[in-house]
């Protein structure tokens, strides 16, 4: 599986903006978004199984959201009322489980990545 993320800029706090995450190769059970800035450890804000479900970090629930348009193979993340706070550069992430509790927002449990997208927020 390749990934390739693609929406991040710049935005006024407030605004909003639609991360893209292109897919190529072998399906993924289980996609996710994360988030890091510089010296800090990367931080999963989002991730959505097969089943349609899905499960948000405290820091972004009700203002992100996650979800998979599987005809276009591409994941995506709409972010509302975005804040300073929000700033950092942002990836996604695929896996394959059988399982949706399996589906976690754990980095160390991915193995394939996108290159990213900076997001600021100022």
């Amino acid at each position: 599986v390749q990934l390739v993320e693609s929406g991040g800029g710049s935005v006024q706090a407030g605004g909003s903006l639609r991360l893209s995450c292109a897919a190529s190769g072998t399906s993924s059970s289980c996609m996710a978004w994360f988030r890091q800035t510089p010296g800090n450890e990367r931080e999963g804000i989002a991730r959505i199984y097969r089943d349609g479900s899905t499960t948000y970090s405290d820091s972004v629930k009700g203002r992100l959201v996650i979800s998979k348009d599987n005809a276009k193979s591409t994941l995506y993340l709409q972010m509302n009322s975005l804040e300073p706070g929000d700033t950092a550069m942002y990836y996604c992430a695929a896996k394959w489980t059988w399982v949706a509790n399996s589906c976690s927002m754990r980095s160390a449990d991915f193995g394939v990545w996108g290159q990213g997208t900076q997001v600021t927020v100022s």
